[in-house]
């Protein structure tokens, strides 16, 4: 039990280090992304370089995705404030809700479609 729980914190510090250099990192260049983004493409490439593996963080990420609601608790309690915002303009920012998500889906559901036929040039169409 204690023996988990010290993996677990070991683990959520590697994440925790990775995500306060790239907030650093993206206050020091002044860069217009968020340090979040960063971090998961920071985090992505010390995966896929084998610097970090999957099973050094892996613990603690299952977690923080298991209970990753919780962190939107406080978004939503705030949006409570802005209802007049969308009351004023409810469909414009629905229409932005449904193409923002349907557009992506399509195009890759696109590609995927292509790059299948690509790999498979006996299939039909």
């Amino acid at each position: 039990m204690i023996k988990n729980l010290l993996v677990f914190f070991k683990q959520l510090s590697i994440l925790w280090l990775i995500t306060w250099l790239s907030s650093t990192l993206v206050e020091w260049a002044e860069l217009p992304i968020p340090g979040t983004v960063v971090g998961m493409v920071l985090l992505f490439g010390l995966l896929t370089a084998g610097i970090i593996k999957v099973e050094q963080v892996q613990l603690a990420a299952d977690f923080l995705l298991k209970h990753m609601l919780f962190f939107f608790i406080p978004i939503a309690v705030g949006l409570m404030n802005w209802g007049s915002l969308f009351w004023d303009n409810g469909l414009v920012l629905a229409a932005a809700i449904v193409l923002g998500a349907a557009l992506p889906f399509f195009a890759i559901g696109r590609l995927g479609q292509k790059l299948a036929r690509r790999k498979h040039p006996c299939t039909s169409r």
